[in-house]
């Protein structure tokens, strides 16, 4: 068995970007004498290499290079320089549906992609039951592609993709599509292939998904490797990529220097990451009330955005009364980057309701809470509801308000959301 399974070495890629279609012309004439055209580096020395058995993560912001990487390693896109080697066959699920032709029925383009991954007729024929099968797609497979859903075409090209036990599976995003059902059929399959013995290389904009499914996780940033490390490691500092502005996260740092700093600071201390702020944040309309100077602090009172686990912290924020409102109730919902709800608070507690207030007033919020959250990206939520004019309604709401993230634990090895504390004991049976 080889060492090495799959292996990159000193992998870039450059596009010669032209500015109008007369200067391509000029460069073929001029003969490399003068260059008219600006480059663009999607890949810059990029180095890895996995195991038999392993599952790596590429994460990145969109135009990180992600893609770029998966073409090269599948042998779609010639790199600039640098090498790749694989041992065995390549499968790979790019972009959805790329490998098809919509004009031909879906049993036709199990043949036609078949004979690209170098199967015999008479071999996929005897594939096809367990093809469709995987695809579960019914009578749609003597329909045209062109027919399908997006989730069919996944199904389609996910069964014949993975019907060959390849060597290397590569899978860009498009498990992204399918339903939650098809989604835990591909994992269960992935598992499957890589108890074989293959590497699979999976790219996710679902932290948990990477969290889940792989054993080492690569982040991208400019083309370049920011961090090669275990998943929770490379999620957390994508996360803080991902909310902070673009020239900031430019890399002033260099990787090793960013590995460096994030490893310093793992689980140790919040501080407030001037970085990290929510870009979806969404304002109700105002009816007699506002929300301002919302905030997450410690317990001595820090501004703080970037929590540790197992800590206090509170959600503070004040409320302006601009209109008279009675039998109101102010509350606080922690949501997922995929808006799950996943806590909350309300005050007063239980059936009570407060007030009423005046015009003029201004009252101040504050919701302690213990963070029993696994390390991630997560979203702070506020709004209070009231009677105004005798209607009740919400007074002002404020979706996706605040982005935190909570550190990651090197020792951590659970997954999920939310830490139980759940009490568990162990006793010797005779």
């Amino acid at each position: 068995m080889h060492q090495h399974a799959l292996s990159v070495r000193a992998l870039s890629k450059r596009y010669e970007l032209y500015a109008r279609p007369v200067d391509r012309l000029l460069q073929t004439l001029w003969r490399g004498r003068r260059q008219f055209y600006r480059e663009f580096w999607a890949l810059r020395d990029v180095a890895f290499s996995l195991s038999p058995g392993q599952v790596l993560g590429v994460v990145g912001r969109n135009g990180s290079g992600k893609s770029t990487l998966l073409q090269v390693i599948a042998g779609t896109l010639a790199p600039t320089s640098g090498e790749v080697t694989t041992h065995g066959t390549v499968a790979a699920l790019l972009e959805l549906g790329s490998g098809f032709n919509p004009e031909f029925t879906g049993r036709e383009n199990v043949f036609l992609n078949g004979a690209i991954l170098g199967l015999s007729h008479d071999k996929v024929r005897e594939l096809m039951p367990s093809i469709l099968e995987f695809a579960d797609i019914g009578e749609f497979v003597d329909r045209a592609v062109k027919t399908y859903s997006s989730g069919m075409a996944l199904r389609l090209a996910f069964a014949v993709a993975t019907a060959v036990a390849p060597q290397v599976l590569i899978v860009d995003e498009a498990l992204a599509v399918g339903d939650e059902a098809f989604q835990r059929k591909c994992f269960g399959r992935i598992e499957a292939i890589r108890e074989t013995g293959a590497v699979v290389l999976f790219v996710s904009h679902s932290p948990q998904q990477i969290l889940e499914l792989c054993d080492t996780a690569l982040l991208l940033e400019h083309g370049m490797v920011v961090m090669h490390d275990e998943p929770r490691r490379v999620v957390a500092e994508y996360q803080r990529l991902l909310y902070a502005p673009r020239d900031a996260a430019a890399t002033s740092q260099t990787p090793t220097e960013r590995i460096a700093a994030v490893a310093e600071n793992a689980g140790t201390v919040a501080v407030l990451d001037a970085g990290l702020r929510s870009l979806s944040v969404v304002e109700y309309a105002t009816h007699g009330a506002r929300i301002d100077a919302l905030r997450l602090v410690t317990t001595d009172g820090r501004d703080v955005n970037v929590l540790v686990r197992g800590e206090t912290y509170a959600l503070m924020y004040d409320v302006a009364f601009e209109q008279a409102a009675a039998r109101v109730r102010f509350g606080m919902m922690i949501k997922t980057t995929t808006g799950v709800e996943l806590a909350g608070g309300t005050y007063p507690p239980g059936a009570e309701l407060a007030g009423p207030f005046e015009p003029g007033a201004r009252i101040r919020l504050r919701f302690a809470f213990s963070c029993r959250l696994f390390p991630g990206t997560y979203f702070m939520n506020a709004g209070l509801m009231g009677e105004v004019d005798g209607v009740q309604t919400y007074l002002h709401r404020l979706v996706d308000a605040l982005a935190f993230r909570v550190l990651p634990e090197p020792a951590l090895r659970a997954s999920g959301y939310v830490d139980l504390e759940v009490g568990a004991a162990a006793h010797t049976l005779a």
